[in-house]
Parts: C-alpha cells; structure tokens; sequence
C-alpha cells in the first residue's frame, strides 16, 4: 500500500484512473507533484499528469491524501482512527448523501495499521476558504445549504447501527471527552498564554467543568450522520457546471453519529466573525431547517432547532482545545485554532449557551 508521496509512481497513478474508469487505453508517463492544503492530519499532494495519449475523460491532474508524515499527527490520526474513518467514508457512505464531495478515484485502506491513501478529483479552480479569515454571509449560505443533504438521508434512521464502524454517542464517550479536554485545558492556557482572552479562559474553564453534562444533549438526539470538522479549511467554493457558486465539502476523517445541528452551529460560529454571525445566524438556521424539512425530515421544530443551535456552539471550542494539542504545531494553526476559540467561545456568551451546561 502508498502511504507515501515518494512511493507513487506513474504506474500506480495508471492503475488507480483506470480502477475508477475515468481511462481505459492510456497511460501516465509522466507527472509534476505539488504540495497542497492546510492539513493538519493529511498530507495532500496534487499530480499533474501526463500521458501517452488523450482521452476525453482523462484528468490532467488529480489530489493525493497521505497520512501526516509528521510523527506526532500521524500517531494522532491512527489513534482516533481518523484514517480509518475517511476511508470507509469514501467507501461505503458517500454515494448515500447528498452532499459535495470530490469524486474518489481510489481508496487503499491498511485496517491493520490504520493508514488509508486517497485520490481524488482535482476541484480547482475551486479554492480552499481561509479560515482565520473567515468567510462572507454568501458563501456561508453555499455551504449551510450543502448540510441538509448529509443529514436529512440518515436523519433518525435505525440504519444508523448498521454502520459497525461508527457507534451513537454514549455516557462513556462523554466521559472520555470529558476526560481529554480537561487533561489538556492547562497546556491549551500555557501555550497560548496572554494571547487568550479573558472571556475565554472564563468561558473555556467553565466548560470543561461541565462537559460530561453538556455532551448529553449528544445522547438524546435525533441521530444523523455528521461531518464532525465542518469548518472553512474543509470547504472549497468554486464555480458549479452551470456557473454558480458552489461548495465541496473535503477532509471526512471525523465523520461520526451525531446531532446534526452541531455541525452548523460549529461551521457558523468558526466561518464567520462575530459582528457577521451575530447578523446572519438567525436566517442560516432557518436556511438549514427549511432544507431539512426539504429533505423529507418531519416533526423538526424550528425552535428546537435554535435552542441545539445555541447549546451546540460550545463545539468549536471544545475542537479548539483539544485539536491544537494533538496535532503537530506551527504557526498559522496556533492562529486558526485560536481564532476558532475566541469566536466560539463569542457565539457561547451571545446565545446565553451556559443554560445547557445544567443539562437543560
């Protein structure tokens, strides 16, 4: 198995293109490798291709995902199961929702090692958002409105257990959640020092104190399928086949039984600055229960919708902590993990979220 940018070769770049059917008689003779993306757990890799001879449906080029070859985040990845879990996306799931993906050309899986290489499509021009930036209202909209076709297909299905490989959210998960973002809270203060706010230290501290409590409302549901890191760096806008905007959602390594409204409430509060969200989130749960409703989901309250919405705003920062401390560090993700932080940690303090650390 690749697990290795070094070891492809052009027979194997030959071999995965013509498993997936996108050539048949060609060959690639030949091929330039660029270095891609922010990823903290994948190593992404675009191949420009050359070959013997042009088929009308042959890519000239094509994105390889690798294991992190940093020490620290690949450990990381095979310990949650990260690789794992994308693959058998990839494999088993993504034809059953509705959602942006790139197509896949090719899944090798080591379920011994818990190493998984991917190739994809190459979406360019379509562009990775920035997510210390931040986004505009209208490309927020592009991708709330992608959500609803991953959640709405699974939406409260029994066929959620059928998915050996993932399981519902249970008081020992919480418990271990729990665990691990109160172990590592000290370290996240340490590191990032005076550049905290005090709102966070307060709000972080305060959350950590509560979180078995506050994962509850992952237990009681309604269960879907989730993304579990929907945030800018996943997301690539570029332009549809009729010409509109559109938004590929990339990066399934944290694919997970959840509650649905946690992956908006996650993307929003990280996506966009405080003074844009404050502006705009009202009528982007709207936009998403109306997909939902769309989608076929019955009986969804909208204002039970707002009320997850408001308790899950504490995900991002319970991302942000535990994420930045488990992966290898640099600069730009102590800045993205920091701006993920404060703005969470905003969104808490504006929706008044600290009612549903009692449980409520």
């Amino acid at each position: 198995m690749i697990t290795d940018a070094e070891q492809v070769d052009a027979g194997w770049l030959t071999a995965a293109l013509r498993d997936s059917g996108v050539i048949r008689d060609s060959r690639v003779t030949s091929f330039r490798a660029d270095p891609v993306g922010t990823g903290q757990v994948g190593y992404n890799v675009r191949y420009t291709l050359d070959y013997d001879q042009r088929e009308s449906t042959a890519p000239t080029s094509v994105v390889a995902k690798f294991p992190s070859p940093d020490e620290t985040s690949r450990s990381t990845g095979v310990s949650i199961g990260t690789y794992e879990k994308e693959a058998r996306f990839y494999r088993d799931l993504a034809r059953a929702v509705d959602i942006g993906v790139p197509q896949c050309h090719r899944v090798e899986l080591d379920e011994e090692a818990h190493l998984s290489t991917l190739l994809f499509e190459d979406l360019a021009p379509a562009e990775q958002c920035d997510q210390i930036t931040g986004c505009s209202i209208e490309q927020a909209q592009l991708v709330v409105d992608q959500m609803p076709g991953l959640h709405a297909p699974w939406w409260d299905r029994p066929a959620l257990d059928d998915i050996e490989w993932l399981r519902r959210p249970d008081e020992e998960s919480a418990r271990g959640i729990a665990g691990f973002y109160q172990a590592l809270w000290p370290g996240f203060c340490d590191r990032f020092g005076d550049r905290l706010s005090a709102d966070l230290r307060r709000v972080g501290e305060e959350f950590g104190e509560s979180l078995e409590v506050w994962a509850g409302a992952r237990r009681r549901g309604p269960h879907t399928l989730v993304h579990g890191d929907l945030r800018l760096d996943n997301v690539l806008v570029g332009p549809g086949p009729e010409g509109d905007q559109r938004a590929t959602v990339v990066d399934w390594q944290t694919i997970a039984i959840g509650v649905g409204m946690e992956d908006l409430a996650y993307f929003v509060g990280s996506a966009l600055v405080p003074e844009a969200r404050r502006a705009a989130e009202a009528q982007l749960v709207d936009r998403y229960h109306r997909g939902l409703v769309e989608g076929g989901v019955e009986g969804l309250d909208r204002d039970a919708c707002w009320d997850s919405y408001r308790c899950f705003a504490y995900s991002g920062l319970q991302m942000a902590v535990v994420a930045s401390m488990i992966v290898r560090a640099d600069d730009r993700g102590d800045a993205m993990f920091l701006a993920m932080a404060e703005r969470h940690t905003a969104q808490a303090l504006d929706l008044g979220s600290h009612e549903f650390l009692s449980g409520g």
